[in-house]
Formats: C-alpha cells, sequence, structure tokens
C-alpha cells in the first residue's frame, strides 16, 4: 500500500462502508426470512410491510439497485398472497 495520506483514508472508510453495507445486506435478509417464515396471512402482511421498508430504505441508500427491490417485493407479495387465513 502507498503511503499516501489519501490512500491511508480511503482505507480506513472501506472498513467503514464495508461494516455498513454487511449491516443493511443483514438487515434485507432477516426482513425477507421473517416474511416467508410467517405461518399465518396476518402476521405475514406485517412482516411484507416491514420488508417493503426496509428493501425501500436500502434503495435509496444505494445498497441494491431498485429493480432487485422491486422483484424481491414483488416474490415476497405472491408468497403471501398464496397463504390463507
Amino acid at each position: 500500500m502507498q503511503r499516501h495520506k489519501s490512500v491511508e483514508k480511503r482505507a480506513r472508510k472501506n472498513v467503514v462502508e464495508n461494516q455498513i453495507n454487511r449491516q443493511g445486506r443483514s438487515r434485507i435478509k432477516t426482513a425477507v426470512n421473517k416474511v416467508l417464515n410467517s405461518k399465518d396471512k396476518k402476521s405475514a402482511q406485517e412482516a411484507l410491510k416491514n420488508a417493503v421498508s426496509v428493501l425501500d430504505k436500502s434503495v435509496k441508500s444505494g445498497l441494491i439497485h431498485k429493480n432487485k427491490a422491486a422483484n424481491k417485493k414483488s416474490t415476497l407479495s405472491k408468497i403471501v398472497n398464496k397463504l390463507e387465513k
């Protein structure tokens, strides 16, 4: 690694940004799994509402692409709609 101030700062920022992105991806996975593991339709709808919010925030922060979020929301809503009361 070069010994420039900008290179050292970039390395420090990379560590922090990597941690933030890791937390965001984990948050997405947790929200999606809560929807998939829901047994009844009412709890699945609540979990879906939370998952949509998490996905939208991830798009806003640039963590994932908007089309990926749209595809994930569509897939989850299809799964929730197939559940019976």
